[in-house]
């Protein structure tokens, strides 16, 4: 099932189905599902289209002040924000995206919940990386929040098992948690955890919908903006599985 999870983005994605229509056109020697395939890569990769789809996953979330926040059981900070690298004496650990981290722990240093929990993310195909959430609850330890104060869930390896995870930490009736996580993420995020019987306050970081006037240059085609449309599409689908598999 994972796999099944990891693998449906993946091949619906922008740049494998610009690659399906070119082969295709190519062995077939037809000139319309090549041009098909130029004219999709060309709007995934327009900042025009990649900043209104983002815009649309992001759900009109704006970043908040942690002091603002309501008190809460605990605040809980989803995976994803580290990655494996290659090192001197075998493998290090490296961030690719501290806002979770740092959300999180705003939100415990402004007195929000008295507990801040961490998902042990892993995957499979790394087995030689720690899970996530061992290594940020060691970063935060040296920020100052106490160990005690602090815990680290299950192995998880997508959202849906993070909130069991976490469930099983929390197993009062409706906790309370201020869950944290990338913008884009955040309503699937929050349904699943709503599903497995919390009560959630999302605190949305990492957003990629950036404040900005619209100029030419957002009709002229970028890998960055590639990248955000795969991101968008990606995250349409994730929510697009869990529909269906609720239905069926």
């Amino acid at each position: 099932m994972l796999y099944l999870h990891k693998l449906l983005p993946l091949l619906l994605s922008p740049i494998v189905v610009v690659i399906l229509l070119a082969a295709w056109g190519t062995l077939r020697k037809r000139r319309g599902p090549v041009l098909l395939a130029l004219l999709l890569l060309y709007l995934a990769s327009m900042p025009m289209l990649s900043k209104q789809l983002i815009r649309l996953v992001e759900d009109g979330a704006v970043r908040q002040a942690a002091a603002s926040q309501p008190q809460a059981d605990a605040v809980v900070v989803l995976s994803g924000m580290l990655m494996t690298v290659a090192a001197s004496e075998g493998v290090a650990t490296e961030w690719s995206d501290f806002d979770r981290f740092q959300g999180g722990v705003e939100l415990y240093q402004a007195g929000r919940a008295p507990r801040l929990i961490f998902t042990a993310g892993a995957v499979p195909w790394q087995p030689q990386a720690i899970p996530e959430g061992h290594y940020l609850k060691r970063f935060a330890e040296r920020l100052g929040v106490p160990a005690a104060n602090m815990a680290v869930s299950d192995l998880a390896t997508n959202t849906e098992e993070e909130a069991r995870a976490i469930r099983r930490l929390l197993p009062q009736a409706s906790p309370r948690i201020l869950l944290v996580t990338s913008a884009y993420h955040m309503p699937r995020a929050a349904q699943l955890f709503r599903q497995a019987g919390f009560d959630v306050h999302p605190y949305a970081v990492d957003f990629l919908d950036n404040v900005e006037e619209t100029t030419p240059l957002d009709f002229l085609p970028n890998a960055y903006h590639l990248r955000l449309t795969d991101i968008a599409v990606r995250e349409m689908i994730g929510r697009l599985y869990y529909r269906v598999r609720a239905l069926l």
